[in-house]
């Protein structure tokens, strides 16, 4: 058997850090097993379509290296009238209804405990299409993820609408027939779906004829760090696009929720792409809901920052670094702070001096004495580690002044902070007229 998997969003807007999570594993399941990864944008519902999102939606996975053998948008295969003939058919087959009640909105109207549709029995021959759930019938299936079986009890589950009375199918009709027509074998998503499950069942059982029933599995829900909640876009920063634009790495970010219920049976930590699809098997799937520790993610970045060349970085480093600033600059400042920072975007608050002189610096009268030392020094020093390095610490060992004190000041008066990138290598990239000069 042919392992074939799919990445299937709605292109509502960017992407979200569980659909990169969904994503990564179904392309390193299909890719472990030499089979297929399949990307489906289900654009069906036209009303919550964002402009432009379906080719960012491409991009953004193109950028994390996530390329799929197979592209199909659900709106063109909808013009094709497949998804009208599969909810004829079900109709044709008793397990399907025409219903005319009028639409409810569960978030204005409330959600309905009426698991049977008026319609069902009075042989209507238009309107919307509805599923025919049967009674008394238990319906359950083994979920891979979990390595469990789940069932329900088909007298609480409702009659839900598979086909909308504008022709358009809704997710449990358009995703189920999508499936067995690209001959899916393993769905991956969210546990969100889990509670409709039992509808989808149906749907597959009902349509499927003699192709093999797909293995689903649900993934965990990734909790937020601050509230114990899943992470929701209301509370917290879950779009891939921002952590990007902040300066994390994409092989970083795609590491840290490649972990986000999933683990290695030796607890290794980092991975590449193709080192995660060698690894990978569903076997390491995990029960317990994660949490997103953004001081985990950030050791991520700084690992993937520390690994890289000085050239790799320094097309990284461009858009946060001034204009002005030349290559040759970047490619001196830049060993200084990768092992200092771990997001891009703290490269000014680390290197900023390199580039425009500290202001309001506040020196006491202990810190200009230290400072006048130093000038002298550095008026005629030999301009090298070894030769500025030298003279200043045979002076303050002569004055009899601690090496923190001194040393402390020199770095406010040139850097204009506390801590800062090594001092010595600093001033001599800021050169011999620009130390002086702060001085």
């Amino acid at each position: 058997m042919t392992i074939r998997t799919r990445f299937a969003p709605s292109p509502t807007g960017f992407l979200h850090i569980g659909s990169l999570r969904t994503a990564l594993y179904a392309y390193a399941m299909a890719r472990h097993y030499q089979g297929t990864f399949i990307l489906r944008v289900e654009d069906t519902d036209q009303k919550r379509e964002v402009e432009g999102a379906t080719d960012s939606l491409k991009k953004i996975l193109q950028f994390f290296g996530l390329n799929w053998d197979e592209l199909y948008i659900q709106s063109d295969r909808h013009k094709t009238g497949i998804y009208t003939r599969a909810a004829e058919k079900l109709i044709k087959d008793g397990h399907a209804f025409y219903c005319q009640c009028p639409a409810k909105n569960a978030h204005t109207d409330g959600y309905s405990t009426v698991m049977r549709d008026p319609c069902r029995d009075i042989g209507l021959k238009s309107g919307a299409v509805k599923l025919r759930v049967p009674d008394n019938e238990k319906l359950s299936y083994h979920d891979f993820s979990h390595r469990k079986d789940i069932a329900w009890d088909s007298n609480t589950v409702y009659d839900a609408t598979l086909l909308k009375s504008d022709g358009f199918p809704t997710y449990a009709l358009a995703a189920m027939v999508d499936d067995l027509d690209m001959q899916i074998t393993h769905i991956l998503r969210g546990h969100d779906w889990l509670p409709s499950t039992p509808i989808h069942l149906l749907v597959l059982e009902y349509l499927r004829g003699d192709k093999p029933m797909p293995q689903i599995g649900h993934l965990t829900d990734i909790m937020s760090p601050t509230t114990g909640k899943k992470l929701s876009k209301r509370r917290d920063s879950v779009f891939c696009e921002d952590y990007l634009k902040t300066g994390y790495l994409p092989e970083a970010l795609l590491n840290f929720v490649a972990l986000l219920g999933w683990a290695p049976k030796d607890n290794r930590e980092l991975f590449t792409l193709p080192e995660f699809v060698e690894y990978f098997n569903e076997s390491g799937f995990q029960d317990a809901n994660p949490r997103f520790f953004i001081d985990k993610l950030n050791w991520f970045n700084g690992q993937y920052l520390r690994a890289k060349s000085d050239a790799e970085l320094l097309s990284l480093v461009r858009p946060h670094a001034p204009a002005e600033a030349s290559d040759e600059l970047l490619l001196q400042i830049i060993p200084l702070v990768k092992t200092r920072i771990s997001l891009l975007s703290e490269f000014m608050n680390l290197a900023g001096f390199f580039f425009s002189a500290p202001e309001n610096v506040e020196l006491s009268a202990e810190d200009k004495s230290y400072l006048a030392v130093a000038k002298d020094i550095l008026l005629s020093c030999d301009w090298s580690k070894e030769g500025i390095e030298g003279k200043l610490v045979v002076a303050v060992k002569e004055k009899g002044w601690k090496n923190m004190n001194f040393f402390g000041s020199l770095r406010l008066a040139i850097t204009g902070k506390k801590v800062s990138p090594p001092l010595t290598e600093s001033i001599l990239i800021l050169g011999r007229e620009k130390t002086l000069a702060r001085l």
